[in-house]
């Protein structure tokens, strides 16, 4: 096996890993973290921590996607079959979606934070749930766009 081969595994690899670990961070929070604050049965403090580390997490997720999927986009595809390929298509919407959905997860962790300062929990997650609730819309975008890559594409 080629260097490169062991470098495209490792990086593939990685890009796995980071995406996984985001999606699921944040359909988490959607579906469990965010609904539990909006009823008040979670308090600032362990809620504040939550958010800290989605934040961490999709920091490092998006940091980690940019440098391992600009590698395999760099060493899989030209610039002719990233813009004019159904596959490259996919390759461009998955990147759009990792933008959109850091914006997001950045937004809604904001409006969060924003209330757990002064010890509020049922109205900052109010003000972030529809983001949130985006935000995993998004995520679940990014997997059926992961699947269709991964499995090829059928159109």
């Amino acid at each position: 096996m080629a260097v490169i081969d062991v470098i495209n595994a490792l990086m593939g690899t990685v890009h796995l890993l980071f995406a996984g670990l985001w999606t699921g961070s944040v359909l988490f929070t959607a579906y469990a973290v965010v609904p539990t604050a909006a009823t008040g049965d979670i308090n600032a403090e362990p809620l504040a921590t939550l958010v800290g580390k989605l934040t961490t997490i999709s920091r490092a997720s998006a940091l980690f996607l940019l440098l391992s999927g600009g590698h395999l986009a760099g060493t899989r595809y030209t610039s002719e079959s990233l813009f004019g390929s159904t596959r490259g298509h996919l390759v461009l919407t998955m990147v759009a979606l990792w933008f959109v959905l850091a914006v997001l997860v950045e937004v809604g962790s904001g409006k969060m934070r924003s209330g757990l300062s002064e010890k509020k929990v049922r109205s900052p997650a109010r003000d972030a749930r529809g983001i949130f609730t985006a935000a995993a819309v998004v995520a679940l975008l990014l997997l059926v766009d992961a699947g269709l890559l991964l499995g090829g594409t059928p159109f």
